[in-house]
């Protein structure tokens, strides 16, 4: 950790959050001079004291640690390009247009790697009234089941949530050039063209 770089990150976000050193210190239960102290380089904060600095300055430890905050990169709109999440304890579901750090249930997420699915795993995709009509025979059981579907285009990306024990059939408005997501539990996420 550089004290300094450290530092600068506090200042820098106490000022963005419109607090002076008095206010920061009270909220941390510390004197202002110890926030001026950590301000200046000359000192770091009590690994204690971390997780409540963090919350208050609305940043991750890890990056007061650095002592910086990373730009994420943006891919220009194109929302076939972004980016899911799923919690593995939760199954809570996070989509990104960007590099994003995200956690859930306690764990660091990662980004999940598509893959393009092979001709007996594709969904089965059918034109209805000017409407997509997918569907599947995948068992769906509570062990083992497709907990969401996407249909992404250049401008959007429509998803719709699965649960166990349903069967799976959604419909989706028409769209060209699309590709379709799904997260299948065990195997992971897979995508084909429509």
């Amino acid at each position: 950790m550089d004290n300094m770089k450290t530092g600068e990150l506090i200042f820098r976000l106490r000022k963005e959050k419109g607090l002076t050193q008095k206010q920061l210190a009270d909220m941390l239960k510390l004197s202002d001079r110890t926030v001026s102290k950590w301000e200046r380089g000359h000192g770091c904060p009590d690994v204690s004291l971390l997780p409540r600095l963090a919350e208050v300055l609305g940043v991750q430890i890890e990056n007061l640690l650095d002592g910086d905050l990373p730009l994420s990169s943006f891919i220009g709109g194109n929302m076939k390009k972004s980016t899911y999440f799923v919690c593995p304890t939760c199954h809570n579901l996070a989509l990104a247009t960007g590099e994003i750090t995200l956690s859930c249930c306690g764990r660091k997420l990662e980004p999940l790697e598509a893959k393009k699915a092979a001709d007996e795993e594709k969904l089965s995709v059918e034109e209805m009234d000017g409407q997509w009509f997918i569907s599947s025979e995948h068992p769906m059981t509570k062990e083992h089941y497709v907990s969401f579907i996407a249909l992404a285009t250049g401008d959007q990306v429509q998803l719709i949530k699965q649960f166990p024990e349903w069967s799976l059939q959604t419909r989706l408005p028409k769209r060209k050039h699309a590709t379709l997501f799904w997260y299948d539990t065990k195997t992971g996420l897979h995508y084909q063209y429509v």
